[in-house]
């Protein structure tokens, strides 16, 4: 969901800290991945008002635009700190930039949220306000609560992830050097392989809200993409076919062995590592798949995506009473489904725009303030 913040291209030659040198300063092709994991999520969302359609079957695997995110923020946030941990300042412009891009719209909903908590949280101001839900939410630890979040604020939990992700991993890739280097990819591998021993243990108030422990492999396994990128010498052409190779064997898994067992997140999270590889290897590739991902509507919502996905499920509820009196007054069916998800999609983009340009790309700009040297 954030964009990348990649720095200069060295020599081919340098030290596995350093940038391979066909790697190229900025990516467009994620920008079109995370497009395609924000709609995924938004109409995924909407897939009750789809059945009876031949969408139906694919839309409910929309969820897995969350795995999606994941996998690219364990790459992008790991490719930022291996460069940035010998550079002056580390934790303060990592933590600060990270605070500019997801407090300001987190903290927003949150205000949204709370002014009609009857309306948007569907409770009272004096059950939701109470001390240990409020700084659960302050302090993005909501989903280790065993208590299912608001509908509104039902997203948040995966933020809470990837801010607790922040929080632990930064320090790790610092220190992890020299003598400790093997610690870097002993984590990452410890996290991939704890995710399905907790789901194996079938621990019921883990899943909603889901829990960290639960959803580790995606962020994972973008770590040991960005470690192994600028680790192992290999040709972009090489990183291509090890990319394909990957996403091919991580879906083919989701669809046999892995499916329906706890092992489908991290088939999913070796699918979607590789997607994450051969896009950042092929980038600028002349192919119609490359091409839509950095061309067209995919790169826009791929832009707006984190505030489209913090907030659909609100734009949602606001249309909510217009989406019952449409089912009541025409009974319009599948063609009145449709045209209701035709507008949700569209009210969403509406807003995560407006958010985008009056709000969000303002407050990045303080960014600036805060580069590596």
């Amino acid at each position: 969901m954030h964009n990348p913040e990649l720095g200069p291209a060295p020599a081919e030659s340098s030290p596995a800290s350093e940038r391979p040198s066909w790697l190229p300063s900025y990516i467009p092709e994620l920008q079109g991945l995370r497009g395609l994991a924000v709609l995924a999520v938004v109409i995924y969302h909407c897939h009750a008002r789809l059945e009876g359609t031949w969408v139906y079957g694919p839309v409910r695997w929309g969820w897995i635009g969350v795995n999606l995110f994941f996998t690219l923020s364990g790459f992008l946030i790991t490719s930022i700190l291996i460069e940035a941990r010998d550079k002056p300042h580390y934790f303060r412009n990592f933590y600060a930039r990270r605070v500019l891009r997801i407090w300001p719209v987190y903290f927003l909903l949150l205000a949204v949220c709370y002014a009609v908590p009857d309306w948007f949280l569907g409770d009272t101001w004096a059950h939701q306000a109470q001390w240990k839900i409020v700084l659960a939410y302050i302090f993005f630890v909501q989903n280790l609560r065993h208590v299912p979040l608001p509908g509104t604020l039902g997203p948040t939990w995966s933020l809470a992830i990837e801010e607790q992700y922040y929080f632990v991993w930064a320090p790790i890739v610092r220190f992890a050097r020299g003598r400790l280097s093997w610690m870097l990819p002993a984590a990452a591998v410890a996290m991939l392989a704890i995710s399905p021993a907790f789901r194996l243990s079938h621990i019921h108030w883990m899943n909603d809200p889901p829990h960290t422990l639960i959803h580790l492999d995606g962020i994972a396994m973008g770590s040991l993409l960005a470690m192994a990128i600028y680790g192992i010498p290999l040709t972009r052409r090489q990183w291509v076919w090890i990319g394909l190779a990957a996403a091919v064997m991580g879906f083919i898994s989701v669809g046999t062995i892995f499916a329906g067992t706890s092992f489908l997140d991290t088939g999913l999270a070796i699918g979607f590592a590789g997607v994450v590889l051969a896009s950042v290897a092929g980038t600028g590739s002349q192919n119609p798949v490359a091409w839509l991902l950095r061309r067209g509507p995919l790169p826009f919502y791929g832009q707006i995506s984190y505030g489209m996905y913090m907030t659909h499920i609100l734009v949602f509820v606001y249309f909510g009473n217009f989406d019952a009196r449409l089912d009541d007054k025409y009974h319009l069916g599948i063609v009145g489904n449709l045209a209701i998800v035709g507008l949700r999609v569209l009210a969403s983009t509406i807003v995560a725009t407006a958010l985008w340009y009056g709000f969000e790309s303002q407050v990045l700009k303080l960014k600036r303030y805060f580069k590596s040297a």
